[in-house]
């Protein structure tokens, strides 16, 4: 069966409430959106008042216009959106950027622009995705040594390039 003839089993995504406050300056936007019924990402969009230009280089605040308040166990990871980067080299140059559950400010998207011109963002633009995401609290627990494993301490490219 290939992916195209296969469908979504299951129950479908787990959920979770999260209330949004809407600041003045979004009031004219929309909540953020899965644009499809399998997207894990909510799209974010700019609440700015006139075109921002993002030179070369050079990284944005750029403001969403919402606050959330998460349930305890669980955070928001900001993360950049994938035709942006590819089309225009636009990063979210922290990703992902965590937002806590004890978190109440106004979400807001550092932007990067990595590409080879200037780019404009205007009121409404989708910006970046939020995926909201389980917590796990480890409980650190210092020992003498670790057990020994096939990789060991191999890390940055131990494996080679192919």
């Amino acid at each position: 069966m290939s992916a195209s003839d296969s469908t979504a089993k299951g129950p479908g995504p787990a959920t979770c409430r999260v209330e949004v406050l809407r600041e003045p300056h979004a009031g004219d936007l929309p909540l953020p959106k899965a644009e499809s019924a399998g997207a894990a990402g909510f799209d974010l969009r700019a609440a700015v008042d006139a075109p921002v230009v993002i030179a070369k280089g050079e990284r944005r605040l750029i403001p969403t216009g919402f606050r959330i308040a998460l349930p305890l166990g669980f955070e928001a990871q900001v993360r950049p959106r994938s035709g942006l980067a590819l089309r225009h080299g636009i990063l979210v140059p922290n990703a992902p950027g965590t937002i806590d559950a004890d978190y109440r400010g106004e979400i807001q998207v550092i932007l990067m622009n990595a590409g080879e011109a200037d780019f404009e963002i205007e009121r409404g633009d989708r910006i970046a995705q939020l995926v909201v995401a389980t917590v796990v609290q480890p409980e650190w627990i210092e020992v003498d040594a670790l057990d020994v494993t096939e990789r060991g301490a191999g890390g940055f490219g131990h494996t080679g390039k192919r």
